[in-house]
């Protein structure tokens, strides 16, 4: 990406905006500030989960800072790509004004994990670790995976 070039504006949407579309904005963030502008939002928003906030401070990125926000909130920017990391979002999303191009990418929500606190965290940290895993291919993978969604959906 040339010098000159504006960063790429990306937008991690999920239902909550709680959990996985924060942790891809704090990955991206993080990783990618050079080159990609990130964002999150919710369809419904909810809290930021502290879970969320400590596994990635294991990692060594704060995202106590960021809030949940609803999508409407950043639906005067116009972004490049918009990234659901859930179902729902997807659905939702499929109607967004003014969007970019749209990549769907499922990570479970282990929020909802019935189960003991260790085990619970232990998905957390493989859920950091996958979304940063996802994040590291941008902003060269977003225009493939772009591709690949609008084939899913046809």
């Amino acid at each position: 990406m040339p010098l000159n070039k504006e960063k790429v504006k990306v937008l991690f949407v999920c239902t909550g905006n709680a959990c996985r579309s924060q942790i891809a904005e704090g990955w991206a963030r993080h990783l990618k500030s050079d080159v990609i502008e990130a964002y999150s939002a919710g369809v419904s928003p909810a809290t930021l989960s502290s879970r969320a906030t400590s596994v990635m401070a294991e990692a060594g990125v704060d995202i106590s800072m960021q809030r949940s926000k609803h999508i409407d909130d950043v639906s005067d920017i116009e972004f490049d790509y918009i990234v659901t990391v859930c179902d729902n979002a997807r659905e939702y999303c499929s109607i967004f004004p003014g969007a970019g191009k749209l990549i769907h990418r499922m990570f479970e929500d282990p929020s909802f994990m019935v189960a003991a606190e260790k085990e619970v965290m232990t998905a957390f940290r493989k859920l950091r670790d996958k979304i940063r895993a996802f994040v590291e291919t941008m902003p060269e993978s977003l225009e493939k995976l772009a591709k690949e969604s609008r084939k899913a959906e046809e």
